[in-house]
């Protein structure tokens, strides 16, 4: 919602006159459309070439595209229409590959004419009961007569939200027909055979070349969150001094299917109509508000990490789960609408929403003193030590403290040389989870009510920070102002080419290399002179570390890059660009 204060015309002489340029009271800039009786932040384009707006004898805004001959009531842009065109390129690609492949098939003494009448579907027949139908706009939903229900997600890909995470750098995800294929970021291919199982989603099928775009992983599930989308709108009014139960109340009184129309934000008492900004400001303030520690629902990861994790001890409220559910619903929400939150959590938890394993890496994180001592167990004879360790942990939780046995009878159990890496394991995976079991079964039945979890599985955990939080504009000047060197001076060479090669990369590259280094894409409000280490406050670093055929490495609890003293830029370039984009965990070599 926005005060009006003053306006200036906007595209005049250009046949658009319905627009408005406008600024408020705090001298931001603001277009007001005065036909659709909305207002957006951003500045309106032309509509693309072949579009023109009509209305309707309902007085309802439509656009008509004359190439395709279709309508739509969203206003298209060059940006929606490149990308719905890639997607068909793409799609009539795949078709035409699948079709030359169904040729190969030998049928025997089949009746063939009988067979090519049939639709050919690579996930095999439906379960017993289910019919797979398309309703009037063309979209595929699938009827179980069992139960009487209807839903969009395939029942044969359901089961693969329960099924064990994939091996440390495989990634699955979906062609535009929903076969599923995995991604090997390890040694950058990809394949048909799921690495859990050996078992192919499809043999012999069209070869999909390997790619890591971002932006084409955005493009693509927005893609899929479309399919998902409900017509129509739904109200969510709320007060802002109540604005957490008055939410809750809101949210987990509508059915999922609801929560998929578009959001229509009342702030009582405001004058304003909710065009995008206002549900922007609702779930960027409720964020605030379902992630704060105070309410005891979530706990920062760490003394000086402030990503959120969710706190073992939330059962002292006792709808603790209930609110669960609702802020899985939330966070869901905000994925599905393209909105932000901001505040962000701990990478670990993001790879949970991704049904990905966590291990000893990802402690270091949130952890890292208990990270370290369970390196030096690694890399230590404990027998020679005369430790003596049991399979059992102790946890404080409220002034009490429980024991914990990591396996059955763990507490009689010794560590020994033989058996520590099994126990460093269930340690790490312990820390990880302790205790918050139940907690996260809530979270993800709010959450996959709105969007199941599939969708997002071709995303790794620090792609899905940035599409929940967003990506901020970072400014190169301050990064450069608030960084120290080791062994390296500003006029190092290494150094001149490690700036030098940080201007030419775009702000989705530099994200990616903040993360890398300090394990969150996100900076503090003060910019790098507020960056926090394990310690406390710790500016980025840059430390002269190896040799010139060695990676970069990172050590995200200090803000430290370990930079080799590299003897060419091209070489430093391809090393970083390599880094911070073929890498993810911790502990990279």
């Amino acid at each position: 919602m926005v005060k009006l204060v003053h306006y200036l015309p906007l595209f005049a002489g250009s046949g658009t006159k319905s627009w408005e340029q406008r600024v408020d009271q705090h001298g931001r800039v603001y277009y007001v459309d005065h036909v659709e009786k909305r207002t957006t932040w951003d500045r309106p384009e032309p509509l693309p070439p072949s579009w023109e707006r009509r209305v309707d004898n309902m007085g309802r805004i439509y656009y008509v595209d004359h190439f395709t001959r279709t309508t739509t009531w969203q206003r298209p842009t060059l940006e929606s229409v490149r990308n719905y065109e890639q997607w068909q390129l793409q799609r009539s690609q795949l078709q035409g590959a699948m079709q030359q492949f169904n040729q190969r098939f030998i049928y025997g003494n089949q009746d063939f004419s009988s067979t090519q009448n049939k639709e050919f579907d690579p996930l095999g027949p439906l379960p017993h009961g289910w019919e797979k139908r398309t309703d009037s706009n063309g979209r595929v939903y699938f009827v179980n007569h069992n139960t009487r229900i209807t839903q969009w997600e395939d029942p044969r890909s359901q089961g693969q939200l329960n099924e064990k995470p994939l091996p440390e750098g495989w990634e699955m995800r979906f062609t535009v027909d929903g076969i599923p294929y995995f991604v090997d970021h390890n040694r950058r291919t990809t394949t048909y055979i799921d690495p859990r199982t050996g078992k192919s989603a499809l043999d012999n099928g069209p070869q999909i070349a390997y790619v890591r775009d971002f932006k084409a992983k955005v493009h693509y599930f927005r893609f899929w969150c479309q399919q998902l989308a409900m017509p129509q709108h739904i109200k969510i009014t709320v007060s802002r001094k109540t604005l957490f139960e008055d939410s809750f109340q809101q949210i987990m009184s509508f059915s999922p299917q609801d929560l998929r129309r578009r959001l229509w934000v009342i702030f009582p008492g405001e004058e304003g109509l909710d065009y995008g900004g206002v549900a922007r400001e609702w779930f960027f303030l409720l964020s605030h508000e379902v992630l704060n520690p105070m309410y005891c629902l979530f706990e920062y990861a760490g003394k000086d990490n402030y990503c959120l994790q969710i706190n073992p001890a939330s059962y002292i409220n006792p709808d603790h789960l209930k609110y669960f559910r609702f802020i899985g619903r939330f966070i869901a929400m905000a994925l599905f609408h393209g909105k932000f939150i901001d505040t962000g959590f701990s990478l670990p938890f993001y790879k949970r929403i991704l049904n990905k394993a966590v291990g000893l890496k990802d402690l270091e994180s949130v952890d890292p003193e208990f990270y370290n001592s369970l390196i030096w167990v690694k890399e230590n004879d404990i027998e020679e030590c005369g430790l003596e360790m049991f399979f059992s942990v102790d946890k404080e939780i409220l002034g009490e403290i429980k024991s914990h046995d990591l396996k059955p009878n763990g507490s009689n159990i010794l560590v020994t040389e033989e058996n520590k890496e099994d126990y460093i394991r269930l340690v790490a995976e312990w820390r990880l989870s302790r205790g918050v079991e139940e907690q996260t079964q809530a979270f993800f039945e709010g959450f996959n009510e709105i969007l199941p979890q599939q969708y997002l599985q071709y995303f790794d955990a620090k792609e899905l920070e940035v599409l929940l939080c967003g990506m901020q504009e970072i400014d190169l000047n301050d990064w450069q102002r608030h960084t120290i060197y080791r062994h390296y001076t500003r006029t190092s060479r290494q150094i001149v080419w490690f700036w030098q090669f940080v201007k030419e990369i775009d702000n989705e590259k530099r994200m990616r290399l903040l993360q890398f280094v300090t394990g969150t894409c996100r900076l503090p409000v003060g910019g790098f002179a507020d960056l926090m280490g394990s310690n406390g406050p710790q500016k980025f670093c840059i430390e002269k570390v190896g040799k010139e055929n060695w990676l970069p490495r990172s050590h995200t609890c200090f803000n430290r890059l370990d930079l080799p003293p590299y003897k060419n830029y091209e070489q430093l370039k391809e090393k970083l660009l390599f880094a911070i984009e073929e890498t993810e965990g911790f502990g990279q070599e």
